[in-house]
């Protein structure tokens, strides 16, 4: 076991104050975040290392005893290897007085909904200051003295269309939870992001020992569009116009999202694949319907698939004005 520099793991001295202390656990506990280090497994140490070093100097009566045991910290293992009573009953006895000065570490439920069933905390904090008994968990203990465990959340994937998204909806959920089944009617909130969690509170696995059950997360993924493409809150569109249209200007009809109607000013020489934007006709920021994205139309110049005898002399006719020009 090796003594644990709980001041050199936040990077403070030794005569640091409190708030010091506390403004250096809050930095490295926000850059080392499990959630924001997904899948980075010397992330998740360091953020246990952190969270255990606060866990101490967070705490004055922890703090002071830390400071006591200082160099000696082997003399006093070795004392009690050796059956010389107890020398780390001051030290245990400052580890049980829970949030003495305010101070808090992540409480176990969240380090449990992190790290599962892995004990969080060093040998070193065990042996000094006796943990946090009884969080984690031991194998063969009675279950009467198992505290109550939060259940874990879960997640679904839910397909949502276009329409839903510019709108809203609601999704019938048919769940299971101990051998029976009930129904939860959830609303999807207008806006929702592609890829984006809607929240169920409670749905999610059922909690141990009288625990509160977790979460139920759902996934949204977009319905591909026959019409629209979504990036974001915006929409991209494919407007299909007429030659003539294109070369002398006009006006071309837009169905937008939810079946509104647009006009589009059609300037003269557009050229095949130019980009015109109408504002606000995208989807909406969540809670705030009137905050829209906007909706680009990439236009497609029609071409003739056939000619009257007419309409060819015309053309020849242009195409010879040109020549000359």
């Amino acid at each position: 076991m090796e003594f644990k520099d709980y001041y050199r793991v936040l990077g403070v001295g030794k005569q640091a104050t409190a708030k010091e202390i506390k403004q250096a656990y809050r930095k490295l506990a926000r850059t080392h975040h499990p959630d924001v280090n997904q899948g980075n497994k010397a992330a998740e140490a360091r953020f246990k290392e952190i969270n255990e070093a606060y866990e101490v100097l967070g705490d004055p009566a922890k703090r002071q005893k830390y400071d006591e045991l200082g160099a000696n910290w082997r003399q006093y293992e070795q004392q009690a290897a050796h059956g010389g009573g107890d020398p780390f009953a001051g030290f245990r006895a400052a580890g049980q007085g829970g949030r003495a000065g305010g101070f808090r570490t992540m409480d176990p439920e969240e380090m449990r909904r992190i790290f599962g069933d892995e004990d969080p905390f060093s040998d070193f904090f065990r042996t000094f200051f006796g943990g946090r008994e009884p969080v984690f968990g031991r194998r063969g203990r009675s279950p009467r003295h198992q505290r109550a465990r939060a259940g874990r959340d879960a997640e679904h994937e839910i397909e949502l269309s276009l329409d839903e998204a510019l709108a809203g909806a609601t999704r019938r959920l048919v769940l299971e939870r101990g051998g029976s089944t009930h129904t939860v009617d959830v609303r999807i909130p207008a806006g929702v992001a592609d890829g984006g969690l809607v929240r169920v509170a409670g749905e999610g696995e059922p909690g141990e020992s009288g625990g509160t059950p977790g979460d139920l997360y759902l996934r949204v993924r977009s319905r591909p569009d026959p019409s629209f493409q979504r990036r974001g809150r915006d929409l991209h569109m494919r407007l299909r116009i007429p030659l003539l249209t294109a070369v002398l200007g006009g006006e071309a009809e837009v169905q937008a999202l939810g079946g509104q109607r647009l006009r589009l000013r059609i300037p003269e020489t557009t050229q095949n694949g130019q980009v015109f934007r109408l504002k606000g006709h995208g989807l909406p920021e969540v809670g705030r319907p009137g905050d829209r994205g906007d909706l680009y139309a990439t236009i497609e110049v029609e071409l003739p698939r056939t000619l009257t005898p007419e309409q060819r002399r015309q053309w020849e006719a242009l195409a010879k004005a040109g020549d000359r020009g």
